[in-house]
């Protein structure tokens, strides 16, 4: 397979490895063990999702229902807290954070979320605690200083408008929790959400008083709309007008990787979209989401003979260096020792 023409070349002064997750490929995701592997692995950045409790603590976990990712349903005193919910348009069933007091969830350890994919990671459920955002960036803190170099932190907020509606917003928590470390008061923070309006209420509230903190709006597919705006696509967003509107506000776009390298009917890479170079004329920086180093998440250009579940470390770095090769600013790994190898040529 050839490597599809660059498109476009980087704006940002260096193309940077987000750890998704922390290293979710090796340990539970959003636990401090797996932020400890992707830091060691070298990544540039970690990532926590970010929810609420009961009592409005921010804590780390990419969903607000928890039966995937805790042992909760292991625990009866919780039993009767399993519900049926309406998220951003979708019922979902299960346990839920905002059910939970801090001290309630403390209780739960984390489990592996892809266990029939990543069953080696499910030697390690029990082990660890659901941490709060507080928490996140004490250790990335701790490991900067021991390592000697800056980490930087992107923090996601979750289901913006249905936590404000349940009288939890987190978008001031947000700030005022990275006002209260002194790490974050000058290491580099990017915000991201799905959503477009509290991204601009976060520009009005920073102003250009924090230069550490950027935002990023991020993109689903293309025929899906923000859950706060059903009037308009992501498809529209990434036009070079939606571009051009979201660069008010925004730093960066945080596409799928398949909306700038799409797949073809036979599973392989096709040729590259316009948006890395579109965003870039915009003045936006591209950091898209998620490369997974297993063969069941590969284009069909880059796997092998082995099982749909086998971690595929060339498949991968490959992959990544196609996109590379159009001009991305930054990238979401689940395994950010890959993404160094990919960056750094190794």
């Amino acid at each position: 397979m050839s490597t599809p023409a660059a498109t476009a070349t980087p704006i940002a002064s260096k193309v940077l490895v987000i750890g998704h997750r922390g290293a979710s490929a090796l340990r539970p995701e959003h636990t401090l063990a797996s932020y400890a592997v992707a830091i060691e692995d070298g990544a540039d950045v970690v990532e926590p999702d970010l929810v609420s409790t009961k009592d409005g603590v921010l804590v780390v976990r990419h969903e607000n229902e928890i039966g995937g990712t805790t042992d909760v349903a292991s625990h009866p005193e919780f039993a009767a807290r399993r519900t049926t919910k309406t998220v951003d348009g979708v019922a979902i069933t299960g346990w839920f954070t905002e059910d939970f007091t801090l001290a309630e969830l403390k209780t739960l350890r984390a489990r592996e979320r892809l266990a029939d994919i990543r069953k080696a990671n499910t030697a390690f459920d029990g082990q660890f605690s659901v941490p709060t955002f507080d928490e996140m960036i004490e250790f990335v803190a701790a490991e900067a200083s021991a390592r000697r170099r800056i980490i930087g932190i992107i923090p996601e907020i979750k289901h913006s408008t249905y936590f404000r509606g349940i009288g939890l917003p987190m978008e001031d928590k947000v700030l005022a929790t990275l006002a209260a470390h002194a790490y974050t008061r000058t290491a580099p923070v990017e915000i991201q959400s799905f959503e477009v309006g509290n991204l601009k209420y976060l520009r009005g509230k920073l102003g250009a008083s924090h230069p550490n903190i950027r935002l990023l709006q991020l993109m689903e597919a293309g025929a899906e709309h923000p859950a706060d705006d059903p009037s308009t696509t992501y498809a529209a967003m990434m036009s070079p007008a939606g571009l051009k509107a979201i660069a008010a506000y925004a730093d960066a776009i945080g596409p799928s990787t398949r909306s700038i390298i799409p797949l073809g009917a036979d599973g392989r890479l096709a040729a590259p979209t316009t948006l890395v170079r579109d965003a870039h004329t915009a003045g936006l920086e591209v950091h898209p989401y998620t490369f997974r180093p297993e063969n069941h998440f590969l284009a069909a250009d880059f796997r092998n003979a082995a099982s749909d579940a086998t971690r595929n470390e060339a498949g991968s770095v490959a992959e990544i260096r196609a996109y590379l090769a159009t001009g991305i600013d930054a990238f979401f790994t689940d395994d950010p020792a890959l993404g160094r190898r990919a960056v750094d040529g190794r």
